[in-house]
């Protein structure tokens, strides 16, 4: 039996995680962009603005959070769960914005070279670096078992690095006074979220394209399912993510005209194999006996 006031517990210590961690970004980002203006360094003012994109995208985590928990209703009836899609969508999205943008402003800084703090730099990406810590620390656990989550815990993973990149920055800036490795930085930060965003994005649109689940071979369930005794095709076809965690499948099965006294023990059968061995737990299927099947016979799609 499933223990409601455990499950209870758990969202909440992740919304309070993720609220937290929400404070902690806000703050750094107000940091390091008077950090950022006072040094002249443009490499902390776009680490400030990735960082921004964390405080949003942690926020935009936390609402879907709240309403992927809704319960299904007349509007929505299989519920609310991909709301969290969305804004992994939204939070993806933001990011490949981002990187242009600090991609446009480093070649920008290349022609027009300026002046740089380097021990601002330093001191103001040193703090960030600890909060980009904390940040990761409150939504790893999170980032396990939610895209949301994992999106907005990129987004830290990515601050982390890029913080890490200013203070080597500011460091050969003050030995060396090294102007131009601050733009350098700024494309080394916009490449790697650009990078980041390309790949992880691809899976959130194949969710919400009504895709096929990565790690299942549409062939293999094909093969297992006509195994079955008693079925001898299956037409209509449609496998997909109803959310991240939750696969489904709807077709139509034919069984041959002298089992079709046994159909309700042979789809049974076939929902169980396609549970324990392709982890397909939302099922419907429509059962046909071979004297009446559908006239427009496609395997896949309808």
């Amino acid at each position: 039996m499933v223990d409601h006031q455990h499950i209870h517990i758990d969202q909440d210590s992740g919304d309070t995680r993720v609220f937290w961690a929400i404070v902690v970004n806000g703050l750094l980002t107000f940091v390091q962009i008077i950090g950022g203006i006072i040094s002249g360094s443009l490499a902390l003012i776009a680490d400030a603005i990735h960082n921004l994109s964390d405080a949003l995208a942690l926020v935009v985590a936390f609402v879907a959070r709240k309403i992927a928990r809704k319960p299904a209703d007349k509007q929505m009836t299989y519920g609310y769960g991909r709301a969290e899609i969305v804004a992994a969508l939204i939070n993806y999205t933001t990011l490949i914005v981002i990187g242009l943008y600090l991609t446009y402003e480093a070649i920008f800084r290349f022609l027009n070279p300026t002046g740089v703090d380097g021990w601002i730099v330093v001191i103001v990406a040193g703090f960030a670096f600890i909060v980009d810590l904390i940040t990761a620390l409150l939504t790893f656990s999170l980032s396990k078992k939610s895209m949301n989550i994992r999106a907005a815990f990129l987004h830290n993973v990515a601050d982390a690095l890029s913080s890490i990149a200013v203070i080597v920055a500011g460091v050969l800036i003050l030995l060396y006074d090294w102007r131009l490795v601050d733009p350098v930085v700024t494309l080394l930060i916009a490449g790697y979220i650009l990078w980041h965003s390309f790949i992880e994005i691809g899976d959130v649109i194949r969710i919400l394209m009504l895709g096929t689940p990565p790690d299942i071979d549409v062939a293999k369930v094909l093969g297992r399912i006509r195994m079955v005794t008693g079925i001898i095709g299956i037409h209509h076809v449609h496998l997909w993510q109803m959310q991240e965690k939750e696969n489904a499948l709807d077709a139509h099965i034919v069984i041959e005209q002298d089992n079709w006294e046994n159909n309700g023990v042979i789809r049974e059968t076939v929902k169980s194999i396609l549970k324990n061995d392709f982890s397909i737990s939302h099922t419907t299927l429509e059962i046909e006996c071979s004297t009446h099947t559908c006239d427009d016979i496609q395997t896949i799609g309808h």
